[in-house]
């Protein structure tokens, strides 16, 4: 979990707060970084069945890391972020910018 969050500042600091990159891992890694972002106990883990060659997306925040998807092998588009109209400042709430909290009955998609 150190090694993830150490990568993803240097990913942040280097390409933006937004910039997206994939990591490729063994199930049981997968599963614990999962764990993690969902504040679970490390000794639960084996409770989270993520398939081979499957999709789990975690998008972390100066917050905390949302979990976006979990072991996903359908469409992934969702996932791509959005372009924001010239001058649109704002990001929806909740969408794991790090300056809001978790959004109370879900989110406004993909960020």
């Amino acid at each position: 979990v150190d090694a993830v969050r150490d990568w993803n500042d240097r990913v942040a600091a280097e390409h933006g707060e937004d910039a997206t990159y994939v990591m490729c891992s063994h199930g049981d890694i997968i599963k614990s970084l999962v764990a993690d972002a969902l504040g679970m106990h490390l000794d639960l883990f084996q409770r989270i069945h993520v398939d081979p060659c499957s999709v789990t997306a975690i998008r972390y925040t100066r917050l905390r890391p949302f979990l976006l998807r979990v072991g996903d092998t359908g469409d992934l588009t969702p996932l791509a972020p959005r372009e924001q109209p010239v001058g649109a400042d704002a990001v929806p709430s909740g969408a794991g910018d790090g300056t809001s909290d978790a959004a109370v009955g879900g989110g406004g998609g993909a960020p």
